[in-house]
């Protein structure tokens, strides 16, 4: 189950200063705690991300499924985050963007540096969002 899969991957990036191991091994991830657009409560789930200047970037993927993942729809619901870097916490806003030449460009430089997520473009019809998070210190 999706769930119990990112809780133990939230549990070890915690306890271990932002390290995980399995298929993250050697690959930096975040912590983006966002608040649920129906519930008001805490969410968080841990992403892959890439630095873009001062911004750090995140890619809605849900691994190519249909539909956004949820984080998605929260942050269009409260663009307030936080985000978890090894042991850095820090509050950010979040922006979606959608469609253009930003988000291409950004998106390709996440396939990269992880070219699966260009896997995830042949499993799914609808363009998958970028994030960009610009933190707020």
């Amino acid at each position: 189950m999706a769930s119990d899969f990112n809780a133990n991957i939230i549990e070890e990036f915690r306890a271990n200063a932002g390290k995980v191991g399995g298929p993250f091994a050697g690959r930096e991830l975040l912590l983006l705690t966002t608040t649920g657009a129906k519930s008001g409560l805490p969410r968080t789930s841990p992403l892959a991300f890439l630095r873009d200047g001062d911004r750090i970037v995140v890619i809605a993927s849900k691994a190519g499924a249909p539909t956004n993942p949820d984080w998605y729809h929260n942050i269009r619901t409260n663009p307030e985050v936080t985000v978890e870097i090894g042991t850095d916490k820090f509050q950010a806003h979040a922006t979606p963007i959608d469609e253009g030449s930003e988000r291409d460009r950004l998106f390709a430089a996440m396939v990269e540096v992880m070219p699966g997520f260009a896997d995830y473009v042949e499993k799914t019809t609808r363009v998958i969002p970028v994030v960009t998070l610009a933190p707020r210190r």
